[in-house]
């Protein structure tokens, strides 16, 4: 495939490369940089005031105040002798004058560019109903300090809308704190968009064993406020009306695509477009060699997924594409390498370790292989046209290495293992994954087609009344016979 730039020399280690998003994965591709030889300037901007943090404490242990949102920093592994250009966003790109333009008018030149710019929290869609005093997103580090503030005056009620990994940490932070919490969750359980409606039946099971009031198959209509513009009521779909001091709007991610939208690049609301070794492509399908992408705004071809564009939302990828985008960066084309990383992400929850490792929201088919849920530790394995594609745990993580390597060799499904905690026969089910649109939060890994210039992927039935979290589907609950026996 031919280059729509003129072929960077071998070995590059001068020049200045800017890298557009403040991150994690900003931060470790500018380590990585200066540890594989680089030594031009380098400039890292970024839109929030603050050097980058960690952001998976801020649902867990800064809510909780185990530690306070300041403590979050992320350590320097090196020296990288940056200019840092906080506090002010990139606005656009021109490509052809290899120029960044920030918001206060600013044009930044580079010769190489790394695109980190990550993922924000969706917003309540409402305006006025999202800007009423208690109602709050769990996404920077300012947004945790504000509700750890709010839960810490002990509100009498808290509404939380999606259950995903972020939501269903959030409600488990109320209840540690001894706060009454009801948790909305649009599809049949919660986390059925991350782990499918069968592991969803056991994290429903957990949520109700520790207080929570969860409403699956149900949503928010409507957020109020009294004349003081606080927050004082909730309408729910199945008709009730609750009293809440504070609602957490957990409904997923947004990717920061928006400053690309007229700059020619294969970018849009999925992400931007790379191949495997983190290069962009352009609007026309044409890698480009100065241009790279890494994090949750990328999208990017496994060769373990038959092709398909990942987007995936995980600490650990986010960490292993910013190194190999950093090297590939500075490569001659005989040293390039590509991004393989097996997606893994993991969830501290109602006293529970909940760890994944695949792409479980490809799978057709789920099935216990270690454990049980009387012992309160067991292995799931998912299966996709008869092999294993995705595993998770409870309280069990340091068996997904085995499993990991099962995936990566593309073995068979249901696998065999010859475990000494297996059950005695395997028993599969329906992995029970909703239809696009239905649950209400993100997958956090998952597949959005197969080449840079696919379009958007349609949404069943009315895209309108999918996609809006306010509009209640009416969906059944999964039916789990065999829960205790086969599901987890």
């Amino acid at each position: 495939m031919t280059s729509s730039h003129p072929p960077i020399m071998p070995g590059f280690t001068n020049g200045h490369v800017v890298i557009v998003g403040a991150s994690l994965a900003g931060l470790r591709a500018a380590e990585a940089l200066r540890a594989e030889g680089f030594t031009g300037p380098l400039t890292l901007i970024g839109d929030e005031s603050e050097e980058p943090y960690d952001r998976p404490p801020l649902s867990k242990s800064v809510l909780t105040g185990w530690i306070s949102a300041e403590h979050t920093t992320l350590p320097r592994q090196r020296n990288i002798a940056a200019k840092w250009l906080l506090g002010v966003p990139a606005m656009a790109l021109d490509v052809p004058n290899r120029e960044v333009q920030l918001a206060d008018r600013r044009r930044i030149g580079f010769d190489r560019l790394l695109i980190t710019t990550g993922t924000r929290a969706r917003p309540w869609p409402e305006p006025k109903q999202a800007a009423l005093d208690g109602v709050f997103t769990v996404r920077t580090r300012e947004d945790a300090a504000r509700l750890h503030a709010r839960l810490a005056s002990k509100p009498k009620r808290v509404l939380v809308i999606g259950a995903g990994f972020t939501g269903s940490e959030v409600a488990s932070v109320c209840r540690e704190l001894g706060l009454e919490v009801t948790v909305t969750e649009r599809s049949a359980t919660p986390l059925a968009g991350a782990l499918g409606q069968a592991a969803g039946a056991y994290a429903a099971h957990l949520q109700r064993q520790h207080g929570v009031d969860l409403r699956c198959n149900t949503t928010v209509m409507a957020l109020e406020g009294d004349a003081q513009k606080k927050l004082c009521r909730a309408r729910l779909s199945d008709g009730d009306e609750l009293d809440v001091e504070v609602a957490v709007v957990a409904l997923g991610a947004v990717r920061n695509t928006e400053w690309l939208r007229n700059a020619g690049l294969a970018a849009d609301g999925r992400g931007v477009v790379c191949d495997a070794s983190c290069r962009v492509f352009d609007a026309d399908g044409i890698v480009t060699d100065d241009i790279f992408v890494a994090g949750d705004v990328a999208r990017w071809p496994h060769p373990l997924y038959d092709g398909e564009l990942l987007v995936v939302e995980h600490w650990s990828n986010a960490v292993t594409q910013a190194e190999t985008a950093a090297h590939n960066m500075l490569a001659s084309s005989a040293t390039r390498r590509a991004h393989k990383h097996l997606p893994s992400f993991w969830s501290n929850q109602f006293e529970v370790n909940i760890k994944a490792i695949g792409l479980p929201v490809i799978a057709d088919t789920i099935v216990l292989t270690q454990g049980s849920l009387e012992e309160g530790r067991l292995v799931a394995a998912y299966g996709h046209q008869g092999r294993i594609i995705a595993a998770v745990a409870v309280n069990a993580a340091r068996y997904l290495p085995a499993y990991q390597t099962l995936i990566e060799a593309r073995a068979p499904f249901p696998p065999e293992l010859h475990a000494s905690d297996e059950p005695a026969e395997l028993h599969s089910m329906p992995a029970g994954f909703p239809k696009r649109g239905q649950p209400t939060h993100d997958p956090g890994a998952v597949p959005t087609g197969a080449g840079p210039n696919t379009p958007e992927q349609p949404v069943e039935g009315d895209a309108l009344t999918l996609l809006d979290p306010r509009v209640p589907l009416g969906a059944p609950p999964l039916l789990t016979p065999h829960l205790n026996r086969i599901s987890i």
